[in-house]
């Protein structure tokens, strides 16, 4: 079982019981770039996920909801190498972003500002993202 796994049963993520209404290739020919395998695992093995991991709130959207949700916030229009993958609760959005050729980093950014300029880098990956998570890392420092 992958590190990523583990975290997602200690927080009794569900596991998927039905196949999905789109491919990770449907995703991918939209998205134009291949999605990292630990969360491409992830969105094909879990329905979405709304629960605090560590210190922080996460809402990971359900794979069927991942294209339409992304077209309604316009991620797609001014966030060309980003795919949102969920939200915090508290008005930034959870995403991948392809930096490079096969290099990818999760971040969190804002809703209201779709401008890069704007991106947290919160993993380096959807597993370290996780464990950043289990291990009680926030995202914002609370004497700002």
């Amino acid at each position: 079982m992958e590190v990523f796994e583990l975290i997602l049963e200690k927080y009794n993520c569900q596991k998927r019981n039905k196949k999905p209404l789109y491919t990770i290739d449907q995703i991918e020919s939209i998205i134009k770039f291949k999605l990292p395998y630990d969360y491409k695992t992830y969105i094909q093995n879990y329905f979405g996920f709304e629960e605090h991991i560590g210190q922080e709130y996460i809402r990971l959207w359900e794979f069927d909801e991942l294209l339409e949700t992304n077209k309604e916030f316009g991620i797609f229009d001014k966030l060309p190498n980003t795919l949102g993958i969920g939200g915090n609760g508290g008005g930034e959005f959870i995403a991948i972003e392809i930096v490079n050729s096969g290099n990818y980093r999760i971040i969190l950014s804002p809703f209201i500002d779709l401008d890069r300029q704007y991106h947290i880098e919160i993993g380096t990956s959807f597993t370290d993202f996780l464990v950043r998570l289990d291990n009680g890392q926030q995202w914002f420092n609370e004497n700002k």
